[in-house]
């Protein structure tokens, strides 16, 4: 495969990535950010894999069942077919609490005539360090490591155990299973049982979608992208991942490889915006209590990013031993820019804390606490703002004068003195407006460069960067200011490249890039329509939804020349941005309509 041609499924705890062929290549439980037990996706030889067989006169069809996260690969020759449905499950139990086990189901459901497939059930532990033995034992496959450290894994299945392992061809006569679950269970499952589970999963999320609103246009890729986001979203903790994978690399053969299986505060909070504005407030209230988890000191720097489940401190390592996704080393595993002072946080996460007290206001149950961290925020802002940091894109060598950085912490002073006018506390707005002022004042004096016309990446620098056109979206300036609509004009000139986006084009620590990173292009796309080039928005915009997977995925990059997908995947930052420029298109769509019955009332 020379795309990224997976789909993912998921159920807010782990997640797996299953090839258009029906080849489970990367899953790690009994979490997101555990160990690998399949990882072909890393190496195609020694990674690991779970894949169903078949012979060449069949062909393999891919969708997702319609508003669900349960994945459907068809194999047909014309007369014997068979459907494998992958799910993990999530579902309500009777106490109310959601059911989300570490397993993954292969539902085989049985079609017609006698179609025949083989497995390679190949699972390597531990990120395929050391020697993975599987055992047939009586009520299950079991297979297991002692090489780094302990663990194992548990197969059930219909199917005969001795044909699954040693990889004989088998006949399909009715329908069937498989079940992967990180713990020996309990009680034994069966096909009936495993139907049913497949049911309850499949009714979580119709439910789920139909709390979603509908919108006139791109509704399919609205929904996709918002369960794609839930599915990367993870319920004990209310963290949100960037992406599912690590070490996918933004260009082929070259070492910009890094694990996105972590909290990133921007990341997340631009999701929990996005989601919460489709109406799912749990998932935003889940995310709020992290981060008042996280910030117990008043005076506690936030970091950039977090693991999962809270973890501060996120070392990096290599794994030599595996050959990278496409030959591209290295794969890492954890990640050292956790370290890295980026100062655009602040406004960011005031942005999201003002945006839930002004949907949720009745439902807010940590006022207090998210008062706290405003005035923490406030205060840590008023003393470091005026210093230079590593920026949105993780420069890991200078700091500079960011002006994005700048912007949102002239943001997380706008939101700072909106919270405090909800929460009544006059005495504080006038001593930040004066700070906010401030800020607002040395951006334009500093960030504005005559001769492009445009708003630069940093202070006194004359290059261009994509991330300067979210100041309109965050309320910096107007949409049809001319200083905004020349920014856009000029970032169009210099940044695009066939309707894709390049981040910036001054070289950094790796060089220039050769790849265009996703969510630059929807924001393109959206400071386009927002300055009143509505037509050409639309064209670049389903041009870009072109570039998707064959199940409308995105990961974190696209490729210039080949248009292929590139990164981690699938990546929240992409999905959001998409969901972000079609709500605008169908609003202004809504907004068109109203205005026209308007009119014919008159």
């Amino acid at each position: 495969m020379d795309n990224l041609d997976y789909g993912i499924i998921g159920n807010c705890r782990s997640a797996a990535l299953i090839s258009k062929n029906g080849s489970l290549d990367w899953c790690c439980l009994p979490e997101f950010d555990s160990s690998s037990v399949f990882a072909k996706l890393l190496d195609d030889k020694i990674g690991g894999s779970f894949e169903i067989l078949v012979d060449e006169s069949y062909s393999i069809h891919q969708q997702y069942e319609e508003n669900t996260c349960i994945l459907v690969t068809t194999f047909s020759d014309g007369k014997n077919i068979f459907e494998v449905h992958d799910f993990m499950p999530r579902y309500y139990s009777e106490d109310g609490g959601c059911h989300t086990p570490p397993e993954i189901v292969r539902y085989i459901k049985y079609i017609s005539g006698s179609p025949k497939f083989k497995v390679l059930y190949n699972p390597k532990l531990e990120y395929a360090q050391g020697e993975t033995s599987t055992y047939i034992k009586p009520n299950f496959i079991a297979s297991l490591t002692h090489t780094v450290k302990f663990d194992t894994v548990f197969l059930y299945t219909s199917f005969d155990k001795e044909k699954v392992v040693k990889g004989e061809e088998i006949e399909l006569k009715e329908s069937g299973y498989f079940l992967l679950g990180y713990n020996e269970k309990i009680f034994l499952p069966d096909t009936k049982k495993i139907y049913l589970l497949l049911q309850r999963t499949k009714v979580y999320w119709l439910n789920w979608v139909e709390r979603t609103p509908t919108y006139k246009r791109f509704n399919d890729q609205i929904i996709r992208s918002a369960l794609t986001l839930k599915l990367l979203s993870y319920d004990k903790t209310g963290a949100v991942l960037a992406a599912a994978t690590t070490s996918l690399p933004e260009t082929i053969g070259e070492v910009r490889n890094w694990d996105y299986r972590f909290c990133w505060i921007r990341d997340a909070s631009m999701v929990i915006k996005v989601v919460s504005e489709l109406g799912h407030k749990n998932v935003a209230k889940r995310y709020l209590q992290f981060i008042i988890d996280l910030i117990p000191d008043k005076d506690e720097k936030l970091q950039i990013m977090y693991g999962i489940n809270k973890e501060k401190k996120l070392t990096e390592e290599t794994l030599d031993h595996l050959a990278g996704y496409k030959g591209s080393k290295p794969v890492r595993v954890g990640n050292a820019a956790y370290k890295q002072r980026q100062n655009d946080i602040y406004g960011i996460l005031m942005d999201v804390i003002y945006e839930q007290l002004v949907k949720f206001d009745t439902d807010i149950e940590n006022g207090e606490e998210l008062w706290t961290i405003t005035k923490g925020i406030v205060w840590i802002v008023n003393n470091h703002w005026q210093e230079p940091d590593k920026g949105i894109w993780e420069f890991r060598t200078e700091d500079r004068h960011f002006t994005f950085s700048k912007i949102l912490c002239w943001v997380a002073l706008d939101r700072a003195i909106k919270v405090a006018e909800i929460f009544g506390k006059k005495h504080k707005i006038k001593k930040w407006k004066v700070l906010e002022q401030e800020i607002r004042q040395d951006i334009y004096d500093n960030a504005w460069n005559e001769e492009k016309q445009s708003f630069t990446q940093s202070y006194g620098s004359p290059d261009l960067d994509a991330s300067v056109l979210l100041m309109e979206s965050y309320g910096f300036i107007q949409a049809k200011d001319p200083k905004f609509v020349s920014t856009v004009k000029a970032i169009e000139k210099e940044l695009s490249h066939e309707g894709l986006m390049y981040r910036y084009k001054n070289e950094d620590d790796f060089g220039l890039p050769s790849s265009s990173f996703t969510i630059c292009t929807f924001w393109f796309i959206n400071s386009l329509f927002k300055i009143g080039e509505e037509e050409k928005a639309i064209k670049h915009f389903e041009k870009l939804l072109s570039y998707s997977n064959h199940l409308g995925l995105f990961s974190e990059d696209i490729d210039f020349k080949t248009k292929r997908l590139l990164g981690n995947f699938p990546q929240a930052y992409s999905h959001l941005a998409l969901i972000e420029c079609a709500i605008n298109f169908s609003k202004k769509d809504s907004e068109a309509k109203i205005k026209e019955s308007f009119v014919h009332k008159e």
